[in-house]
């Protein structure tokens, strides 16, 4: 099993916030750091200090940290051509010796687009689709070889297909709760799908599907990891829990439902088990406060040594 953090920085956190977040998920056991790919603030609320960019977020986390892994949960297939993608990932895999992985997916927020500029078509499957098979062709060229694709959306010529990342093999994430596309593409390319901010018993059927699009495209459903990423409010007592919601514009009440994790040692511990015996392989904590250190480490020291394992 591997527990991972979770954030949302276009809410409204700096580098140093996403930093020591990151520095503390390693020093209490973490495996890995992981970030929304957002332009723009969701909701109402302060917008300061504004967004960072995902990759170069990741890229300066890299150097900053040993061992803890690092990834996007998951970028958009319309912020980045997969050419200038692959060797962006490939460069910060080199710079953390290894330790990158790569969620990718349509998008959908189509404000920030409209923010920024970036153009935003009404149908992208097709364009995640090219997009995980550019990437991983790229990475999976041998050294010598020349890449090349033809596709309807990107044409790549005699392509070096350089740098190759430090890993073997690049982590490469698929999530959501498309019931034919995403399973499929999944099934082809990812290493692990992921679903999330859904119940339990919705996790069950998702995972459902996927085993079984594996086993359509001649895949053993046993090397594609399952994880499940929900928000999470984490405390010691009835007290800091309420306070902890009211940071993030709720109160525990409001946020209690079953595709949430909430609660005290005890309570996550329940809820993780039960996601556990659903097959999830990895779960991410989702938190949204990235002032809230004290939460990573609450979680850190009260509830991830007693996590199945």
């Amino acid at each position: 099993m591997e527990y991972c953090l979770f954030t949302e920085p276009q809410q409204g956190a700096s580098y140093a916030d996403q930093l020591a977040f990151a520095q503390a998920g390693e020093r209490l056991g973490f495996t890995g750091f992981f970030r929304s790919d957002h332009y723009l603030r969701m909701g109402p609320g302060n917008p300061l200090p504004g967004p960072t960019d995902a990759w170069t977020t990741l890229a300066g986390i890299a150097r900053e940290t040993s061992t803890i892994r690092l990834g996007t949960l998951v970028s958009s297939v319309t912020y980045r051509v997969p050419g200038i993608l692959a060797i962006q990932i490939a460069q910060i895999d080199d710079m953390s010796d290894g330790r990158v992985e790569l969620g990718l997916g349509t998008g959908w927020f189509e404000a920030e687009h409209a923010a920024y500029g970036i153009p935003f078509p009404a149908k992208r499957f097709d364009l995640l689709e090219e997009q995980l098979e550019i990437v991983t062709g790229l990475w999976a060229t041998p050294p010598g070889d020349t890449y090349a694709f033809a596709g309807q959306h990107y044409q790549l010529t005699d392509s070096p297909a350089l740098p190759h990342p430090v890993q073997d093999r690049v982590p490469v994430i698929v999530g959501g709760g498309g019931p034919k596309r995403t399973p499929n593409l999944a099934a082809r390319f990812a290493t692990e799908y992921n679903i999330g901010f859904v119940s339990e018993a919705v996790v069950a059927e998702k995972f459902k599907v996927v085993r079984a699009a594996c086993e359509s495209v001649g895949r053993d459903p046993q090397t594609l990891k399952m994880s499940v990423a929900l928000p999470t409010l984490a405390a010691a007592s009835d007290f800091e829990l309420s306070e902890r919601a009211a940071r993030i514009g709720t109160t525990p009440a409001e946020f209690r439902n079953d595709a949430n994790i909430i609660g005290g040692a005890s309570e996550i511990i329940d809820k993780v088990t039960r996601l556990v015996e659903l097959g999830a392989e990895r779960v991410y904590f989702q938190l949204m406060d990235l002032q809230d250190v004290d939460q990573v480490e609450f979680l850190g020291a009260e509830v991830l040594p007693h996590l199945p394992r």
